[in-house]
């Protein structure tokens, strides 16, 4: 039997690659976004009492009514913006499947969708498999700003979909709330959706305030807000998210999500209803992953990597080109094999696989391993 692939272009994805090398080779790993430390264990107790008390069927499709409301009220506390639980919010089998279902909702054959790279991975896949055209729109090292006026003359008559990710990975960048404002106004009057990647909504540094596209009516009303409890938890492997949206792009969303994946593990949603009740569980992240990486820069200041702190997420952009002209992809893999230490290439998400000379380091880790990871940069 001859098969035409789909996807003819997707290959092993570089986290993948990276953690592989990293494990074979005993290295530390802080290329994929994961934390080396455990989840709050009220929460895991949270879980195990969903469990005992019954709650090992189905969900309701839409996710538990507990959750969605406890999403609903955090939204108005943190953005002044009200999502109805009943219809606009759906909890999902993380970020990733809500971003797939929000593109399969939406993207027809021959549809334009604007991405910014360095991009996440699972963007373009997403709109290749639906029909429809990714736009790409290179973001210049080593700020990544966006230049509004090159989106503007990336849009046409065929553009469906706008994807931003703020925070960005893998960046560490954030959209203003000016930058909000001119997204906004680009997209004022035109039929336009935004596809608004908020996977790390609660880790901003240095007093920032997350824009959220919530936060925008006229954004508002054409897009939809994807977040991870994952990120914001510490419970990667859980793989529970949501997204919000008006309840007409809801419904149409939500006819993807049925046949799809139905409904995510329900005694997970029923603990984290109720661990949500208190705000200062996802307040405080800002403040603990500022320590972290405030900790892994002082360590390496005086390395030979350059960088400009990042404004948002856990990872950490390290420019090496006083050190080698190799290209990012060669580093990596020798600061594996010759370091025992994992990184990620920022080339993999470029047009063209632009090389900047900078590697993503993730610092969702321990005291201990982002000292450990220190000394080796510094050696180098």
């Amino acid at each position: 039997m001859n098969h035409n692939s789909k996807l003819p272009n997707v290959k092993t994805s570089v986290f993948t690659i990276m953690s592989d090398l990293a494990y074979k080779h005993n290295a530390i790993n802080l290329s994929q976004g994961f934390p080396d430390f455990e989840c709050d264990t009220q929460l895991q107790q949270m879980v195990t009492k969903a469990m005992e008390s019954g709650c090992n069927q189905y969900a309701p499709m839409e996710g538990a009514m507990e959750l969605r409301k406890e999403i609903s009220k955090k939204i108005e506390l943190l953005h002044n913006s009200f999502y109805n639980p009943k219809d606009e919010i759906t909890v999902t089998a993380g970020a990733t499947q809500a971003i797939f279902t929000a593109i399969s909702a939406f993207v027809r054959h021959n549809d334009e969708v604007i991405i910014f790279k360095p991009a996440y991975d699972c963007y373009e896949p997403s709109i290749e498999l639906n029909g429809g055209k990714v736009v790409p729109i290179q973001l210049e090292a080593p700020y990544f700003k966006t230049d509004w006026n090159i989106v503007k003359q990336h849009i046409s008559s065929k553009t469906k979909m706008i994807v931003i990710n703020n925070p960005h990975n893998p960046s560490g960048t954030i959209f203003s709330e000016e930058d909000l404002l001119e997204l906004q106004k680009v997209t004022e009057g035109t039929n336009i959706l935004i596809l608004s990647d908020e996977v790390y909504e609660h880790i901003v540094f240095d007093g920032a305030t997350h824009q959220s596209v919530s936060r925008f009516p006229d954004l508002k009303k054409r897009s939809f807000v994807t977040a991870s409890f994952g990120k914001t938890f510490h419970v990667t492997g859980w793989k529970i998210g949501y997204c919000c949206a008006p309840k007409e792009l809801m419904d149409e969303f939500r006819k993807v999500h049925e046949f799809n994946v139905f409904s995510c593990h329900h005694p997970t949603q029923i603990a984290l209803a109720e661990y949500m009740k208190e705000p200062s569980r996802y307040l405080e992240l800002n403040q603990f992953y500022q320590e972290k990486r405030d900790l892994f820069l002082s360590l390496i200041k005086n390395s030979k990597f350059k960088f400009i702190p990042c404004q948002g997420t856990y990872f950490q952009g390290l420019d090496y080109s006083e050190i080698t002209n190799e290209s990012d992809v060669d580093f990596a893999i020798k600061l594996v094999l010759e370091h025992g230490l994992a990184s990620i290439p920022i080339s993999e998400f470029n047009v063209n696989n632009l090389d900047n000379k900078i590697l993503r380091f993730c610092f969702a880790k321990k005291e201990e391993t982002i000292k450990r990871a220190a000394e080796i940069l510094n050696r180098i």
